[in-house]
């Protein structure tokens, strides 16, 4: 029996009294309860992995870094209405997506595009925050150029997000 320690008045032991997957089977949630204050808490078990390699813009190489790239998807979507958990599980996916590949290093332009994909089907503005910073732009034409070309790619669906010119194919 593995002995974790309770959340509440850190007791040395604690029973599981659930378990189940998460919904893409990465994570094991488990509801644990305390045996001397009978306190109940919740813990999620992530199986750990070869660790995936970053190789970044001037060749440096870093361990990927789940907080590093949540911190900068909170960024991109201050002030936006996403919630925290659909930021986790874009990271999610993405951290899936790269451990599926069975590359081990990875460059972070890679990286980028595999956000900007999925922010810009989840909220433009939040997609052209974290571009604006992800792609460092010199020349702000070359920042409106991509911007074009990006959302050429991802015409809206609705009305509403329709800019100049911008009907349903």
């Amino acid at each position: 029996m593995v002995c974790l320690r309770c959340q509440i008045c850190s007791h040395a032991e604690t029973t599981v009294i659930d378990s189940r997957p998460s919904g893409d089977l990465s994570k094991v949630r488990r509801r644990r309860q305390c045996v001397s204050c009978r306190g109940r808490f919740t813990t999620y078990e992530t199986a750990e992995l070869t660790p995936i390699v970053v190789i970044k813009k001037d060749g440096r190489r870093q361990e990927f870094s789940r907080e590093k790239l949540l911190a900068g998807l909170r960024k991109a979507v201050e002030k936006r209405p996403i919630s925290v958990s659909v930021l986790e599980q874009l990271v999610d996916a993405i951290q899936g997506e790269l451990a599926s590949t069975m590359v081990r290093e990875v460059p972070v332009s890679i990286i980028g595009e595999m956000v900007l994909e999925r922010l810009v089907t989840l909220d433009k503005m939040a997609c052209i925050r974290y571009m604006s910073v992800y792609k460092d732009f010199e020349d702000p034409r070359e920042f409106l150029a991509e911007i074009d070309h990006l959302f050429d790619q991802h015409r809206p669906t609705s009305s509403r997000d329709r800019g100049p010119g911008g009907g349903e194919s």
